[in-house]
């Protein structure tokens, strides 16, 4: 799992050993709750395999605010920085192969490596990546009617589209499953 980012990072052998030592493989069933609202995030997730979504309830209803899938990690990264409750539930949607790791390691990593100016600047770029993509998905709310939000999905993100069910998907665009499948219809009458 670890090798194909291995030449990303300046470290040594040594230090890169100890490093993905601190990781934890698991394989969970799809619907398998990572972190649930309310609770204090102590886990970051790397997804090997699967899907995963973070998603809040908004007065009984599911909301989906992102979705995660192979290489990429997740949390809900406001409650593992900041040690707050999460605002969101960290959820599996399909089958899926995790390795995890806990914020106290985190935190010692990161002491460690906040000298070395090519790390550091790494992590900046993946928080800022997820800050840009909660705000580009808040302002398509704004901009963007709910049509202009599912073909922007369709062209950006196709694997959103191929992979998940899809009243996640309507959850995700802020639409009921009826609403999302009269727009798929319409897009059909166009083509």
């Amino acid at each position: 799992m670890f090798n194909q980012f291995r030449n990303k990072f300046p470290l040594t052998d040594e230090k890169w050993n100890e490093y993905i030592n601190h990781f934890n493989r698991i394989e969970v069933p799809a619907k398998t709750v990572l972190l649930e609202e309310g609770e204090i995030s102590k886990k970051l997730f790397i997804i090997q395999k699967g899907c995963v979504r973070v998603w809040f309830n908004n007065n009984g209803k599911d909301l989906t605010s992102q979705f995660f899938f192979e290489n990429q990690s997740v949390a809900s990264i406001e409650s593992f920085i900041k040690k707050f409750p999460s605002p969101v539930v960290v959820e599996t949607i399909e089958p899926s192969i995790l390795w995890w790791i806990h914020k106290k390691d985190v935190d010692q990593i990161l002491e460690e490596i906040k000298e070395i100016p090519a790390l550091r600047d790494q992590l900046i770029d993946v928080l800022f990546q997820r800050t840009f993509d909660y705000m580009k998905h808040f302002f398509s709310f704004i901009k963007e009617s709910p049509a202009e939000r599912y073909l922007n999905l369709i062209e950006e993100k196709p694997q959103i589209v191929q992979r998940v069910p899809q009243h996640y998907i309507a959850s995700y665009l802020g639409v009921s499953t009826v609403h999302l499948s009269r727009i798929k219809s319409k897009l059909a009458h166009k083509k």
